[in-house]
């Protein structure tokens, strides 16, 4: 994997409209704010193990080597076009353009889009989940509140979790050299305890029996291929694929920095490939660690569903001479300045996916503008706006069905453009360049997404009764038309000149 030694023709070169956002940090700074991608591991694990148990760890390792593979893929893509921004939409655009201009439009416009649905939705998810453990550290009254649609959202849940919101708005404001001296602070008490507790029990192994792995078997003892919840094998790792590759893939957040690194070239590869190895690090071992340490029995136990409860539970065997309040107040410590962390990504990234968007023509010019520290703010506080209603959605499940309408389909355009870049501009500059056959993977990749999106999405709602939440998730994901057509029947009609050029040249 190395450079592209083959001179660009004039014929292939990329044509697109530059972010124009300040070069203010390096690959430490893409991969740090990226890492909260990985820190949702924090909710999706427990889940896992305790809906499946160990016949989870084989579709959660598949998943998360299909995150690394997207991240080396989006690397090359980054550093080809180290001037757009906002991650993995951003190029899909100059891989349609040429072949088809006003399919590309809406190629572009609904990638972003689609993008932008299945991240900001983190930001209100994860304050919801650091209120829960804030409320029961601080012995706050949960038991007052009222009930949107059908989810009980508690007076102290709604307070903290906007006020978390607006507060992370703060650093999110000042720019990404601040924001990543935020985002490292909140990585560094977050994550070291989180890759400490994933390989701790290896150095422990009076605690440790590797039989609950064997055959894989579910919580309530069946193998691997056997019914559960009513439902066949199949259908089952299908719908829990929607559930997990939402959670697994967003290591990929690192893109959306690289346009803001002072070397892409160079800084492209390594955030990349950094975060994607480290994704597949701690997403398989935390499951694994859960199983051959509390053991099939123990996860059976719907009360270690809680993410707090079943780190707490794990912590307290791993290292039992921490007992009592010490061990609850680091493990919620630890949870809570995870969740932050990756709230405040869901803010910056996803805002600069709307911001590439408009600066492309296919979203209003409101969100073309940046503020006196060279970032995206209108665009981020939109996503701010957003997520303030979100909050009263209220629980995990229901956020997850809403969001993943979006994410998970926003990846088909990006991998098949990949595959077109490739065999359309074989010589275009590459900085970084991953052998001919992945483009064939970026179609088998596009492929499996779009099963675990449509079929998996499907399934899951009904599983988890949350059909009303996909369909709103379908019903925001569609509200990227009348924002089209305002930028285009009115504002370029009214002025072209609006924003900039609306299509690059």
């Amino acid at each position: 994997m190395g450079a592209d030694s083959k001179q660009t023709t004039a014929s292939e070169e990329l044509k697109y409209a530059s972010a124009g956002l300040k070069r203010e940090t390096g690959w430490w700074g893409a991969f740090v704010i990226g890492l909260a991608g990985t820190i949702l591991v924090t909710g999706i694990a427990p889940v896992m193990v305790t809906s499946l148990g160990a016949s989870s760890i084989p579709i959660t390792i598949f998943i998360t080597l299909t995150g690394w593979l997207l991240c080396l893929i989006l690397a090359e893509l980054a550093a080809m076009m180290p001037e757009r921004t906002g991650g993995s939409p951003s190029y899909a655009y100059p891989a349609y353009k040429d072949r088809w201009p006003r399919f590309a439009e809406h190629i572009n416009g609904f990638t972003a889009w689609a993008y932008w649905l299945g991240w900001f939705p983190v930001a209100p998810l994860n304050m919801i989940l650091a209120s829960f453990y804030i409320a029961d550290r601080f012995k706050l009254n949960t038991t007052s509140g009222f009930t949107p649609i059908h989810t009980f959202i508690a007076w102290w849940t709604v307070a903290i979790a906007v006020g978390g919101i607006l507060l992370l708005f703060i650093p999110a404001y000042r720019g990404l050299r601040f924001g990543t001296f935020f985002a490292t602070a909140l990585a560094l008490l977050s994550m070291i305890p989180l890759t400490f507790l994933a390989i701790a029990w290896i150095f422990h192994p009076s605690v440790v029996d590797f039989h609950q792995l064997t055959a894989f078997k579910a919580p309530d003892g069946g193998g691997f291929f056997a019914s559960h919840f009513g439902h066949g094998w199949f259908t089952i790792y299908i719908a829990f694929a929607f559930l997990l590759t939402w959670n697994v893939i967003a290591m990929e957040a690192a893109a959306c920095y690289i346009g803001e690194c002072a070397n892409p070239d160079h800084d492209a590869k390594i955030a990349m490939n950094l975060e994607g190895g480290y994704g597949v690090f701690i997403y398989t071992l935390i499951p694994i660690a859960f199983i051959v340490v509390l053991g099939s029995k123990a996860l059976a136990d719907p009360a270690l569903a809680d993410p707090k409860t079943i780190f707490v539970t794990f912590a307290g065997k791993v290292f039992p001479g921490i007992g009592g309040e010490l061990l609850n107040w680091i493990i919620a410590f630890m949870l809570i300045i995870a969740l932050a962390l990756s709230a405040l990504n869901a803010i910056l990234g996803s805002g600069r996916a709307l911001y590439q968007m408009a600066l492309d023509g296919e979203f209003p010019t409101f969100f073309a503008k940046i503020n006196e520290h060279g970032v995206p703010a209108r665009a981020m506080a939109f996503n701010v706006f957003a997520s303030l209603i979100i909050v009263f959605l209220g629980g995990a499940v229901e956020i997850y069905s809403f969001s993943n309408v979006g994410y998970t389909v926003s990846f088909l355009p990006v991998l098949i453009g990949y595959y077109l870049l490739r065999k359309d501009k074989p010589h275009l500059r590459r900085p970084f360049k991953l052998p001919e056959f992945m483009k064939y993977v970026a179609l088998v990749l596009a492929v499996i997404y779009f099963i675990f999106w449509l079929f998996g999405g499907l399934w899951y709602s009904k599983l988890g009764n949350v059909q009303i939440y996909y369909w709103l998730g379908w019903a925001t994901l569609l509200a990227y038309l009348p924002l089209y057509w305002y930028r285009v029947y009115v504002e370029d009609k009214r002025s072209p000149a609006v924003g900039g050029k609306r299509k690059p040249a």
